[in-house]
């Protein structure tokens, strides 16, 4: 599978490491008074689509950059590729 990093172009799936579900950007609040149950949640319960997901995956063997990949499960056909930092910053969280 080659993926497309925005910064250097083409490159294999190879140098990546898969980190998991790209919702993990978007951290519980720590002050909320459901703190407890949302952090287990976030760190416990993961969804195993089929079809189109948001994936998190960091560039290991090249620049260190973490990027979200959207990945079809079945076909594993890649829609795009975006700096996490950038998805972050859409998202309204700090990198």
């Amino acid at each position: 599978m080659i993926i497309e990093h925005p910064l250097l172009g083409p490159r294999d799936a190879s140098e990546f490491t898969y980190l998991g579900d790209a919702k993990l950007i978007d951290r519980p609040d720590w002050q909320s008074e459901t703190a407890a149950q949302d952090f287990y949640e976030y760190g416990y319960l993961r969804d195993n689509p089929t079809g189109w997901h948001q994936e998190l995956w960091f560039h290991e063997a090249g620049d260190r950059s973490w990027l979200v990949v959207t990945r079809n499960t079945v076909t594993h056909e890649i829609k795009s590729v975006e700096l996490a930092r950038n998805v972050a910053r859409k998202r309204g969280r700090s990198t």
